[in-house]
């Protein structure tokens, strides 16, 4: 019979006395060890980031803006192809000087 144990990784946190001790009361108040509060708190606050990170917010008028434009994009104008030139000669230009990360 084997055993399996998921890796774990360690976190830990010197505190203030008087932050402890709210965190300690937190805990006790949620039925939770100080250890299971801070994972869980900072699980949740980690998850909200990600999210808030992640997505992209618009009001009606802008979304329909959006589907509009991906609907019907517009002709790109002289400035435009100018500007595209130049960054496609720059970015071939900074290739040769670029860190590459394979062997």
């Amino acid at each position: 019979m084997t055993t399996s144990t998921a890796k774990q990784e360690r976190i830990g946190a010197r505190v203030p006395p008087d932050v402890y001790e709210t965190l300690t009361r937190a805990a006790e108040l949620t039925g939770a060890t100080v250890n299971q509060f801070l994972v869980q708190s900072a699980l949740k606050e980690a998850q909200a980031v990600i999210e808030r990170e992640q997505t992209i917010r618009l009001s009606r008028r802008d979304f329909e803006r959006l589907l509009d434009l991906l609907d019907r994009p517009f002709k790109p104008n002289p400035r435009i192809k100018a500007a595209m030139k130049h960054y496609q000669k720059a970015k071939r230009a900074d290739a040769d000087n670029s860190f590459s990360w394979q062997p």
